[in-house]
């Protein structure tokens, strides 16, 4: 007992010694001035993978069309704003992209950038929907541990970014990553439309192609910094490589599960992020329910 007591001391003295060199330009900015909402949304979300398929295991499924539509097309909007801001702030700041600190000060461009990476880390939060509308819809087995982990990892790691580097390396991961995720939410919100659309969707498994060299990149990235000494906290970037070659592994597990090792049924499952092989749009027949019964009144439930 008195071990676990002198380690959450330790913690405790550890963290209020890191808010002293935390960037005090974010720590008035929603949900910066402390992790306890990050960590509570984030135990909420784990709470509801284990109560929602609870609530629905008797009940019929949502179909949530026009919602997934609207949804996808949405988070399409907000990437394109992360994407364009990060783009022309790193411009206009005169970053590079090889090797960036920090730069704490007020500069417009240093605050624009901060701002954009604080929306990015708002998006990672909003993206529990995406579980949220599968355990709606009975899609239980796209809820893997590799969506998951995704999900609930990158909400609480970025809260960590903004908090102390929101700048330098730490946007060009969230450029790239915010680039991807506008062709991937495209992509969720046409086939949100229906079997009409999705026949003409056949760059599916290039999105996981995409995000597997994404990683690779970043791995790269960040062992050129500690390789040249970069200015910028080398904690984070071992971190990085770490939290990347776990992605590569999962993502590499993922694709061939999904395409080599089947191909005949990939066009049957569905994904998000990359986790499963289609999306959080519809794909079902009508009047069929996700767990293959019709229901009684020969339609899933609508919005």
């Amino acid at each position: 007992m008195d071990t676990v007591l002198h380690f959450m001391n330790d913690s405790a003295e550890f963290y209020k010694w890191s808010l002293t060199i935390a960037d005090k330009r974010v720590e008035k900015w929603l949900l910066m001035s402390s992790p306890l909402p990050t960590l509570g949304i984030s135990a909420l979300y784990l709470l509801f993978l284990w109560l929602g398929p609870l609530y629905m295991r008797n009940r019929e499924s949502f179909q949530l069309r026009k919602t997934l539509i609207v949804y996808n097309f949405s988070m399409v909007l907000l990437n394109v704003y992360i994407f364009k801001e990060l783009l022309l702030g790193s411009i206009a700041a005169g970053y590079s992209y090889l090797c960036q600190p920090v730069n704490y000060s007020n500069d417009v461009n240093e605050v624009r950038i901060a701002s954009a990476l604080w929306w990015y880390y708002i998006s990672k939060g909003v993206e529990f929907l995406d579980t949220v509308f599968f355990i709606m819809r009975k899609k239980f087995n796209q809820v893997s541990f590799l969506h998951v982990y995704h999900h609930c990892t990158m909400f609480v790691l970025w809260w960590i970014g903004i908090k102390w580097v929101p700048g330098g390396q730490s946007f060009f991961g969230a450029t790239i990553n915010s680039g991807i995720h506008v062709l991937m939410y495209g992509y969720y919100g046409l086939a949100a439309f229906g079997p009409k659309i999705q026949k003409y969707l056949w760059w599916k498994k290039y999105l996981t192609i995409i995000q597997m060299i994404q990683f690779h990149v970043t791995i790269g990235h960040a062992a050129h910094s500690l390789y040249t000494g970069c200015p910028f906290p080398a904690w984070m970037q071992w971190a990085l490589i770490g939290y990347a070659v776990t992605f590569i592994i999962l993502f590499a597990n993922f694709y061939y599960q999904t395409y080599r090792r089947q191909p005949r049924l990939k066009s049957a499952k569905s994904a998000v992020n990359g986790v499963s092989t289609a999306t959080n749009g519809t794909c079902k027949a009508p009047g069929v329910t996700e767990n293959g019964k019709k229901p009684k009144n020969g339609r899933a439930k609508s919005e």
